[in-house]
């Protein structure tokens, strides 16, 4: 496969993963704000912004800026329009490659943006709307690509974005306390009803803990996506290699799933921020050493300026 076919398969995962994450992440967080009348909106939007890597410059913050950066403005490189543009600059690169009815959608929801027309409807129209976009991505890409090279560069791609937008998500809600904080982050993450079925109705913050950061099924825990990561990894390096790891972005995420999975959940609940900072991290230096090894005509993209 050309280099240049799989590094815009790999963006095109990434961006339609980031996409559908922080519009999940917005919807949630921004009702909490209507919900909660004794949290500080300032306060509550910088603390936003930071997790999502976005610039604080320390004047009036609220949800109005937090919207304009994180999900309208084109020029920010966080935000959900970005992102959507991104993935469609990626598919024309890829257009020999990518299906006609993945092209279609990325293109319409490109082209839907300028008119303006979500920045007069609500917030929660805007991210339903954006959810309903990238999960029909996902399920023409599933549907219609071959299982080869370009179909593991894309899930690669996605599941990476994944365990860091999961990280990013379970920091953003780690800074709230109260019985509020792991159920908001579960409807988040799309696991609510999932989770309720696995503990048959308990809802308790160190199941929910562990169902999001550990379970090994549920497709958005963190350790499930990094697993998905390595497997993708193991699949296109194709070796026979019989012992060791020396693919430096599969070593770098089987420590981090290792860590995550074999250490007892109380040790990392006890440090949670910093453990999801770690991951975001592994993932960033992954994502580098993806770049390094497959895509040789390029510098690593980043979005956070280098920094997780």
């Amino acid at each position: 496969m050309l280099s240049r076919i799989a590094e815009a398969l790999f963006w095109i995962g990434r961006y339609v993963e980031r996409a559908e994450d922080t519009a999940r992440l917005l919807d949630v967080q921004l009702q909490l704000l209507v919900e909660d009348p004794w949290t500080s909106e300032q306060t509550a939007c910088e603390s936003l912004l930071t997790v999502m890597g976005a610039p604080v410059d320390g004047a009036r913050c609220d949800r109005g800026t937090v919207l304009e950066v994180l999900a309208y403005d084109a020029a920010s490189t966080p935000s959900i329009v970005s992102s959507i543009g991104g993935a469609r600059e990626n598919a024309r690169r890829a257009r020999e490659t990518v299906s006609t009815e993945m092209w279609e959608v990325l293109n319409t929801a490109y082209n839907s943006v300028p008119s303006g027309r979500w920045r007069a409807a609500s917030p929660h129209d805007f991210f339903s709307w954006v959810r309903d976009r990238t999960a029909t991505v996902t399920g023409i890409a599933d549907s219609t690509m071959s299982r080869d090279d370009g179909w593991l560069f894309m899930v690669l791609g996605r599941s990476i974005e994944r365990a860091d937008m999961t990280a990013r998500l379970v920091t953003s809600t780690a800074v709230r306390n109260g019985p509020t904080r792991w159920p908001t982050l579960l409807r988040a993450c799309g696991a609510h009803e999932a989770f309720l079925r696995t503990y048959r109705g308990l809802e308790a913050d160190t199941e929910a803990a562990e169902f999001l950061l550990l379970d090994r099924l549920f497709p958005r825990s963190i350790v499930h996506a990094l697993a998905q990561a390595e497997k993708c990894l193991a699949e296109l390096e194709s070796s026979g290699q019989r012992a060791g790891v020396f693919d430096e972005a599969q070593r770098r995420l089987g420590r981090a799933r290792a860590e995550l999975e074999y250490r007892p959940l109380a040790d990392v609940m006890a440090h949670l921020p910093e453990e999801m900072e770690r991951v975001q991290r592994t993932c960033t230096a992954a994502s580098d050493a993806v770049t390094r090894r497959y895509f040789a005509s390029s510098d690593a993209l980043t979005w956070m300026g280098g920094t997780a």
